[in-house]
């Protein structure tokens, strides 16, 4: 019995590039649902999914939204590179394409204007810090964030521990109710090697002394000047990271091009085809239509 070849509009992808891409995408396309996931459940944890107007009422940064946009994306993507390869949709693999070199595009211009407008950028970060510590104690993610923040660059404040007057718990009026009342959070404190148990209350009343005083008990540096600090330290790391993205972005969008454009070559392996079949056949509907 012969068996019938469908002959397809246009050059077929290569079955060694549509594997990669294949393997490449569906890690990518995991990693986006987990991150999808853990961001719809804390957004469940906090009730913001039975109220969604609650999504504004928040005057920080709510570190949430990374999870949720960068999982979405990277969802999205995963899903038209992973089904475009192995079903030889040039559809979805033009679309990834597009997508993933327009994101490398918004990269390089982000780059290139925060080299340029160093002095904005640092602006903008002191006024985005500010702005969350005056949001300090409406969630409990910002929280998290910040006291993370601090204890990691030994810092307090963005630029001291004087910041902390913004927020209506820890500032020094003496209308302030608070027992935090010119107080900083414990991520501030300078941590007792020897201390086994977290003393949580440990930036209590600390900014009622002079300056010397407080530099035995809490970090007095800000963050702002910390984190450039350790910018500069690790700047061949930071860089080699995003060149290392940057260059993995070109690579999957230069084989996606050439799988669209050039012939097809054989296949490595018959168990991929047999993964294919099996895995694969829901998605039927969309292979290319056979030419008439």
């Amino acid at each position: 019995m012969s068996r019938k070849h469908h002959q397809f509009k246009g050059a077929e992808v290569s079955c060694c590039v549509k594997y990669f891409l294949f393997g490449f995408n569906i890690i990518f396309w995991l990693l986006g649902a987990a991150f999808l996931g853990i961001g719809l459940w804390a957004w469940a944890e906090k009730g913001v999914l039975s109220n969604i107007s609650s999504i504004t009422d928040l005057g920080g940064f709510d570190p949430v939204w990374l999870f949720i946009v960068v999982g979405g994306v990277m969802f999205i993507l995963g899903f038209a590179g992973c089904i475009g390869a192995l079903r030889e949709n040039t559809f979805l693999l033009k679309f990834f394409s597009v997508f993933l070199g327009l994101i490398f595009f918004l990269e390089l211009t982000a780059g290139i204007l925060a080299f340029v407008f160093k002095d904005w950028i640092k602006d903008q970060l002191n006024f985005f810090i500010n702005n969350n510590v005056k949001a300090y104690r409406d969630d409990i993610d910002l929280q998290n964030l910040i006291d993370f923040a601090q204890e990691y660059w030994l810092c307090c404040g963005a630029h001291g521990p004087n910041d902390w007057n913004q927020n209506i718990y820890f500032n020094c009026t003496e209308l302030n109710p608070s027992r935090e009342r010119c107080g900083v959070p414990f991520s501030c404190c300078i941590k007792d090697p020897a201390g086994d148990v977290l003393n949580t209350q440990c930036g209590y009343d600390v900014r009622l002394q002079g300056e010397l005083a407080q530099q035995e008990f809490i970090h007095t540096k800000g963050c702002v000047g910390q984190f450039e600090k350790w910018l500069q330290e690790n700047l061949i790391v930071v860089a080699g990271v995003f060149v290392g993205i940057a260059l993995l972005q070109v690579m999957v969008c230069e084989c996606n091009t050439d799988s669209d454009e050039r012939s097809g070559l054989m296949c490595c392996d018959n168990y991929f085809v047999k993964l294919e079949k099996a895995v694969l056949l829901p998605w039927e509907f969309l292979r290319l239509p056979p030419a008439g």
